[in-house]
């Protein structure tokens, strides 16, 4: 029997429109890759369900790993489910995003412009989700290993390689937005360039996965009644 956290989880990736519809954005994408494997796709699955979709380059198991014969068909059964879970944490952010929240009271405000203290304020509120939670605070520390990785083989190693790739990946979708807008920029301007845009990316990932992980743990208050 499912726990009541794992119910919210499944209310929250089935409750809304366009958690929905994003569930079922990315099953046509699943059925047309198995069954039209060399179609080129606009949105591929994997993209879908970034970032957590990319941690499947360490599973041993997906079309690009080396099973073959009977071994296949396990493997490739493995990477769908695997791909369903990561639909299914992304649809439950898209849930947690649009769920009705109870109206909150605000005090007047004692002048027209806000007050420096008072931005700064909502700042830390918003950016809060990120790092009060040990989900979010765990991938913030899996971004800041890759960010660190990339800089160590940029600065320190004599072949850099592909290190970029290790951040864009655990910063995806925006993490390829900052790789595209910082390729025509090269030297330490890029580096420092993409550096920010990652970090940032991973910020606003770890801030969605807290609201998600705060909407599971705290269930909404039911609203009561009002009295005549």
């Amino acid at each position: 029997m499912p726990t009541p956290r794992l119910r919210r989880f499944l209310t929250l990736a089935t409750g809304s429109w366009p958690a929905r519809g994003y569930l079922a954005l990315v099953a046509v994408s699943l059925l047309l890759t198995l069954l039209f494997p060399d179609l080129a796709l606009p949105v591929d699955p994997t993209l879908l369900t970034a970032p957590l979709s990319f941690a499947g380059v360490a599973l041993p198991f997906g079309p690009g790993s080396a099973a073959e014969g009977a071994a296949l068909t396990p493997a490739v059964g493995l990477w769908l489910l695997w791909l369903l879970l990561c639909a299914l944490v992304n649809a439950a952010v898209l849930g947690a995003l649009v769920e009705d929240r109870p109206p909150v009271a605000r005090a007047p405000r004692a002048e027209a412009a806000p007050s420096a203290g008072g931005r700064a304020h909502r700042l830390r509120a918003l950016l809060a989700p990120a790092v009060d939670n040990w989900p979010a605070r765990g991938y913030l520390a899996l971004v800041a290993a890759s960010l660190g990785f990339f800089l160590y083989a940029v600065y320190l190693s004599p072949d850099p390689g592909f290190a970029g790739v290790w951040p864009t990946l655990a910063t995806a979708p925006l993490g390829f937005v900052a790789l595209l807008a910082v390729t025509p920029v090269s030297g330490w301007l890029g580096t420092l360039a993409f550096s920010v845009g990652v970090a940032l990316s991973g910020l606003f990932n770890a801030v969605l996965l807290g609201r998600l992980v705060r909407r599971v743990r705290l269930p909404r208050t039911p609203v009561r009644p009002r009295e005549a």
